[in-house]
C-alpha cells in the first residue's frame, strides 16, 4: 500500500522539480542557477532535491531529452498523417511553431543550454536532434522528388525550416498580440514558400 502510494507522489515531486528547474534556468541561465535556487522554486529543501536528482545537470538533461523527444514525435506524427508532402509540411511546421510558442520558456532552455550538458548526455541529445533533422530533410526530399517542392539543397532548406521554428522560443512572449495558433498558421505558409511549393491563389 505504501509503495504504490509513494510512486505517484515521487513522480509528482520529480515533475515539480523539473518545472522549477525550467523557471530557474530561464531566469538565471544554467550556470547562474544553483540547486538551492531550484529547490526554493519548488518549495523544497536543497537536500530534498538530491533524493530525486543527482545534479542540476541531470535536470537539464531530462528537460532537454523530453523536449527533443516531443519534437521528434511531433514531426513523425505530422509526416504520418498524410501522403502529400505539402500537407505533411504544413502540419509539421504548424505544430512545431505552436509547440515552441506555447512552451517557449522550456524551448529556450532545450535549444540554448546544450553546451552545459555532460559529454554523454550531449551525445544522446545530439542523436535525437540528428533524427529530427533527418525526418525534416527526408520530407523536403520527398516533396522535391514528387515535383511539389523546388529547392536546390534539401538539407539547407530543412535547416532553415527548423531554425525558423526554434527561434520562436527566443522572442515569443505570452502577453504578445499573436497567439500560438496565429504563429503556427503563418509559419506553415512561410514553410511552403521556403521550399518553393506552388501556393494556390498566388
Amino acid at each position: 500500500m505504501t509503495e504504490t502510494t509513494d510512486l505517484p507522489r515521487a513522480a509528482a515531486t520529480r515533475a515539480r522539480l523539473l518545472d522549477a528547474a525550467v523557471r530557474a534556468f530561464a531566469k538565471r541561465g544554467f550556470h547562474g542557477t544553483t540547486t538551492r535556487d531550484i529547490a526554493a522554486a519548488a518549495g523544497m529543501s536543497p537536500a530534498a532535491l538530491y533524493v530525486h536528482h543527482r545534479s542540476k545537470e541531470e535536470l537539464l538533461y531530462l528537460i532537454s531529452r523530453s523536449g527533443h523527444e516531443r519534437t521528434l514525435a511531433l514531426v513523425r506524427d505530422g509526416v504520418a498523417g498524410s501522403e502529400d508532402p505539402a500537407e505533411q509540411l504544413v502540419t509539421v511546421m504548424r505544430q512545431f511553431a505552436i509547440d515552441h510558442a506555447r512552451g517557449h520558456t522550456g524551448a529556450r532552455i532545450v535549444n540554448y543550454e546544450l553546451a552545459a550538458l555532460s559529454p554523454e548526455h550531449f551525445e544522446e541529445i545530439r542523436q535525437i536532434r540528428q533524427s529530427i533533422d533527418h525526418e525534416v530533410r527526408r520530407l523536403v526530399e520527398s516533396g522535391v522528388a514528387a515535383g511539389v517542392f523546388h529547392v536546390r539543397d534539401a538539407g539547407m532548406a530543412a535547416l532553415a525550416l527548423l531554425s525558423l521554428g526554434i527561434d520562436i522560443a527566443r522572442w515569443y512572449r505570452d502577453e504578445g498580440t499573436w497567439t500560438p495558433e496565429d504563429i503556427g498558421d503563418h509559419y506553415a505558409e512561410l514553410a511552403l514558400r521556403i521550399v518553393g511549393a506552388n501556393l494556390s491563389g498566388s
